[in-house]
């Protein structure tokens, strides 16, 4: 094994480590803003698989960088949709009109 892969593989296990540790301590009413500010670093994950996929020069390099792509897309879609609907809370409702009003 190689000092670089065995390098690369310390500082990403550390990474999940610290993550883990993190996220482990945030209280479940801070997930959902949280979640929108996670997008910025899942596009950054995306610009680094799309580094990745254009200096691949194995079969490896492509499937870690297109499964890096799809995770980091799913996790940049998926932010947005649950900050849109934490932010439709917030919206004021028009009120609801009465019965006699709808009859007609």
């Amino acid at each position: 094994m190689s000092p670089e892969l065995l390098n690369a593989l310390a500082i990403f296990v550390l990474a999940i480590l610290v993550g883990f540790e993190v996220i482990s301590k945030v209280p479940a009413t801070l997930h959902t803003p949280l979640m929108s500010g996670a997008n910025s670093i899942h596009g950054i994950v995306m610009v680094g698989a799309m580094l990745i996929a254009a200096s691949a020069d194995n079969w490896l390099s492509y499937l870690l960088a297109f499964v890096a792509m799809v995770f980091g897309a799913a996790n940049v879609v998926g932010g947005y949709v649950v900050t849109d609907r934490m932010l439709q809370m917030f919206r004021k409702r028009e009120p609801a009109k009465p019965v006699a009003e709808a009859e007609k």
